[in-house]
Formats: C-alpha cells, sequence, structure tokens
C-alpha cells in the first residue's frame, strides 16, 4: 500500500517578536488544521485516524501533546487522537514519514501530519534546586533554540553551538563567505519572486487577528554587497552571520495524507506519493552534512536516481550547510529551493519539514516534474528525507 499527500497548508512564517508574537502556538497548530479540513469540505474530520504533530520546544504553551490541543481547538471530534512529535528541526518531517507509514502499513487510512513552533514565545525556565531555599542563585535558561541543561558526561565536542558546528564544517569544506551570501540573496530572491507570482497563494494562509499576509523575513532588497557588510556571529573572523544563516521565526504548517483509497473519503484527487523515506545520524556537531546521506537512503529505497529528481526543498539552516549537501549531491543546484528557502521564508523548527513537504508537492506539480526530494538537517547530528512522486506528472 502506498501513502498519498492530498493537501498542505501553512501560516506566513513571522519574525521572532514580529506579527505572530501574540498568538499561543498551540492556536497557529489549530488555525493550519482548521483550514486543511475546511479545504476538504467532503472528508468528515471524524474519519481522520490521527494526528501526528511536530514541534520542537514542548516547554511552553505547547505543552501536553500540542498535537492533540491543537486538534481540539480546532473543533476536530475528541475521538480522533493525536501526538506530538520530537526530532528538533526534522519533527514536521517527522511526523509526515510516521503518518505515511501508519498508512502504508494499513493500519489506519487519513492522518493529519504537521507541526508548529512560537520561538518568540518559548520560555525562560528554571532548574528545580536538589533542596528548597538553595543560597545561590538561579539563572533562567532560554528555550528558544539550542542546547540547554547539558548533562556534564556529554562529550564538549558534541556540545558547541550550532553556529560553531557550521563554522567547523565551513572549514572542512571550504565554503567560503562569498558563496554563502549569493546563496543567501538568492534565497530572498527567489522568495520574493515566488510570493509576487502567487505560487504562495494557495499554500499559506493569513493568522486570524494578525495583519501578516506573506513571510515576514523576506528582504528582497538583499544583495551580496549588503549582505558582506554584516558581522561573523560566530567566531570574529568566522563566515556565518544573521544574513546567510535562518532566522528565529513562528509559524505553523499542516500535511494531510491518505491512502490510494482514501481519495473518496477526502473527496480529492492526492497531489503526490510518498516514495522513499530515510533517517541519517552523524556525530552531533556534524548535523549540518546529515540530510546528504538522508536524501541518498531516501532515493534509494523509492527505487529513483539522482538523475531523474527534477526539484529539491532542502530547509535552509544556514547557507554553509546547504551548500555543503548540494555540493554533495549529483544535482542541479537551480532545482534546489527555486521558490525561496529558509534563510529569507524563515525557521519555526517544529514546522519546517511540513512546509518542504507542502512546498515540494506544489513546485512539482507547477513544473511537471516527476520526482522530488524533501529533506531537513536535525540538531544532535541527524538527518531526514522523504522522495515525492507527483502523480499528474508524465511517466
Amino acid at each position: 500500500m502506498s501513502s498519498f499527500v492530498y493537501g498542505a497548508v501553512r501560516t506566513p512564517f513571522g519574525r521572532f517578536g514580529g506579527a505572530l508574537a501574540g498568538v499561543r502556538p498551540d492556536d497557529l497548530a489549530a488555525h493550519v488544521i482548521r483550514v486543511l479540513l475546511e479545504r476538504s469540505p467532503r472528508l468528515d474530520p471524524g474519519r481522520v485516524d490521527d494526528v501526528v504533530w511536530g514541534n520542537a520546544n514542548g516547554a511552553g504553551e505547547e505543552n501536553r501533546n500540542v498535537g492533540r490541543m491543537a486538534a481540539l481547538l480546532a473543533g476536530m471530534p475528541v475521538g480522533v487522537p493525536g501526538t506530538t512529535v520530537n526530532r528538533l528541526c526534522g519533527s514536521s518531517l517527522d511526523a509526515v514519514i510516521m503518518g505515511s507509514r501508519a498508512i502504508d502499513s494499513g493500519d489506519v487510512d487519513v492522518v493529519l501530519t504537521g507541526g508548529v513552533e512560537s520561538m518568540t514565545r518559548a520560555p525562560w525556565v528554571l532548574p528545580k534546586p536538589s533542596r528548597a531555599f538553595p543560597a545561590g542563585d538561579l539563572a533562567a535558561v532560554s528555550t528558544t533554540l539550542g542546547w540547554r541543561m547539558v548533562n556534564p558526561r556529554m562529550d564538549p565536542a558534541w556540545t558547541v553551538s550550532l553556529g560553531e558546528a557550521n563554522e567547523q564544517l565551513q572549514q572542512r569544506f571550504g565554503i567560503s563567505r562569498e558563496r554563502q551570501d549569493e546563496f543567501a540573496a538568492r534565497s530572498h530572491r527567489l522568495a520574493h519572486e515566488a510570493w509576487e507570482a502567487g505560487f504562495y497563494d494557495e499554500l499559506v494562509v493569513p493568522v486570524p487577528g494578525t495583519d501578516l499576509t506573506r513571510d515576514e523575513n523576506v528582504r528582497p532588497d538583499s544583495t551580496v554587497s549588503t549582505l558582506a557588510t554584516l558581522r561573523p556571529s560566530f567566531r570574529p573572523d568566522g563566515t556565518i552571520t544573521a544574513g546567510n544563516a535562518s532566522p528565529l521565526s513562528d509559524g505553523a504548517a499542516a500535511v494531510l495524507l491518505g491512502s490510494e483509497g482514501a481519495a473518496a473519503t477526502i473527496g480529492r484527487d492526492p497531489l503526490a506519493r510518498v516514495a522513499g523515506r530515510a533517517a541519517f545520524a552523524l556525530t552531533p556537531q556534524e548535523f549540518g552534512y546529515a540530510p546528504v546521506e538522508a536524501a541518498n537512503r531516501a532515493l534509494e529505497r523509492a527505487g529513483v536516481p539522482w538523475d531523474a529528481v527534477g526539484a529539491v526543498e532542502l530547509n535552509e539552516a544556514f547557507a554553509v550547510q546547504s551548500l555543503a549537501c548540494v555540493d554533495a549531491w549529483p544535482v542541479d543546484p537551480e532545482v534546489v529551493n527555486t521558490r525561496g528557502g529558509a534563510i529569507a521564508l524563515g525557521h519555526p523548527l517544529g514546522a519546517s519539514g511540513a512546509r518542504v513537504v507542502g512546498t515540494l508537492a506544489a513546485v512539482l506539480r507547477e513544473r511537471r516534474e516527476r520526482w522530488g526530494v524533501a529533506a531537513v538537517c536535525i540538531g544532535v547530528g541527524q538527518g531526514l528525507a522523504v522522495v515525492l512522486e507527483n502523480v499528474d506528472a508524465p511517466a
């Protein structure tokens, strides 16, 4: 049995402290679930077998199984179960993978997947003291991004910051600051052109109570020369800046999956078939390079060679790791992120995997390409990839 993508939708991705800062993450998630169900009016929400939802934080308002909470807030029947997945930046891609596997196994017929993150609203947390009324100070820890409360037995080489890990990747592959800035400027240019051309009009839905209609981080005036003026963020002599890395963001994305036979239940034809899936892991500080082998394995399992791939959606955590992955794949760089990537669009951690799946399905149909790859790098040394087949493409 095969699983299929029947629909995808997301919010505009908001800037840290920006237009979506006042919206709870569970409300963001409920909104995209509600819209996705409204777009399939023949689908009885009670026929959804499960909700599988991604989230990387889980320390604030999205605690206590945000997937289940969002389904309830969206008005789904109480009998529809829900679960929350945490594979950091790959959480919602993992949700898609889990949902598609459940369909392939025959256990379920329709699964609603996706993810959410409000990096703005991620709380500060206090570690619980070992005894009451400690004499010393306690420091609040930000849960927005990166390592925290690290186990002292963990190898210090593994627990460097995400930026330092990618500076190490830059040294390994010799990817220049200029190449990174060129990649970042391309991301902004293509994202802006995609919005202007109407590509995102059906994929993105505004959040009620906000004025945001487009991704808030897109800067169409970004150029290599303007990006070159930014200071390195992680090393005094480094190459990674705020301009060639993805920004802290808020947003949600959803993907509706079903079996081939679920078309009658859902009331619409599928967009793409999930043809291959894979996870891969390296040492934690090499996380940016992990999508390389994840994609290779997903394609091998799908029985698809790289020269048949017509579109790639790679989440741009950093320009340097994106370039390292693209350099390693035997693929035309021009088919990668043709509608912009996370450097421009934003990277709300738990939502990005569902974003790349929805975007890939739309790009494949627009370009009439048959095969595509969606891939994400993940902190602590992991990568995920999914292969999609456009069901309407010429064989």
